[in-house]
């Protein structure tokens, strides 16, 4: 199981790690992007949230302070999902089954996040670990 565990969590810190860095790379499009769901300070916003991701994914990756890892997801996933993916207020059908997809998408992944607090720490396999789980 510790295992498992350790897989899955390299694969879900990877995961918002890749998404921080391009919230960087691709810094102008992103911020066009928040602009035009009227986010203000848009590029402070991408910067931020990239960055909270970036924190994130490397805090679980590593098994780092995971709680503080869990927490800058957690805020990242609701700060970002109701503004982002408001898919009950758009007009476009298109759209709408677009940024519906994204919501649940993000609920999902906040549901996941979450039950990352259950897991006695330290975790199988961290930084923080003196040994494995089970030695």
């Amino acid at each position: 199981m510790a295992g498992a565990f350790l897989i899955g969590r390299l694969i879900f810190g990877a995961f918002f790690i890749y998404n921080g860095v391009n919230h960087f790379l691709s810094l102008a499009m992103m911020t066009q992007f928040v602009a035009a769901k009227g986010v203000p300070a848009p590029s402070v916003a991408v910067a931020v949230t990239g960055a909270l991701i970036i924190f994130g994914g490397l805090s679980i990756l590593l098994g780092w302070r995971p709680e503080l890892g869990i927490a800058a997801i957690v805020v990242f996933l609701l700060g970002v999902s109701f503004p982002m993916h408001n898919f009950w207020a758009e007009s476009d059908p298109t759209q709408r089954m677009n940024d519906m997809g994204n919501f649940m998408k993000n609920m999902a992944i906040l549901g996941a996040t979450l039950m990352l607090v259950a897991i006695p720490q330290p975790w199988p396999y961290s930084v923080e670990a003196r040994r494995p789980i089970g030695v």
